[in-house]
């Protein structure tokens, strides 16, 4: 996680504003380091798109994966597999979906985005 925060850091001057506010607690379990949980958040209710661990207060949706599905959505980032993911029950969502569908809409597809995404799935391999 510290590795990624450092990655999304040095590209921050380059990322685009994302338009939508909505705040998302995630919950992946079967982790193969730690306690086997990972509780994180992410947050755009700033205009960025802010990601650390740790839960926030109220927030308008929820999303519990196992790792193996996390890591498709987030690190590869491979819409077909990630709505055959949430098709097959292994994403579970509580809360405003409306609002979690419109940030996936709205999130940058531009080449800083491209750039960070690589630099992740590279060191998370």
């Amino acid at each position: 996680m510290l590795a990624a925060r450092d990655v999304r850091a040095r590209h921050e001057d380059h990322s685009v504003r994302i338009p939508v506010a909505v705040r998302v607690n995630q919950i992946i379990t079967g982790v193969p380091f730690g306690p086997g949980q990972v509780e994180a958040y992410m947050d755009t209710t700033s205009g960025r798109l802010d990601l650390d661990l740790g839960q926030l207060p109220d927030p308008d949706v929820t999303v519990t994966t196992d790792y193996a599905t996390a890591r498709t959505i987030l690190v590869e980032q491979d819409p077909q597999l990630t709505m055959q993911a949430f098709m097959t029950g292994k994403v579970k969502v509580e809360g405003d979906m409306l609002k979690m569908m419109t940030l996936q809409a709205s999130m940058p597809q531009d080449e800083t985005a491209r750039r960070v995404a690589e630099e992740i799935r590279a060191i998370t391999q």
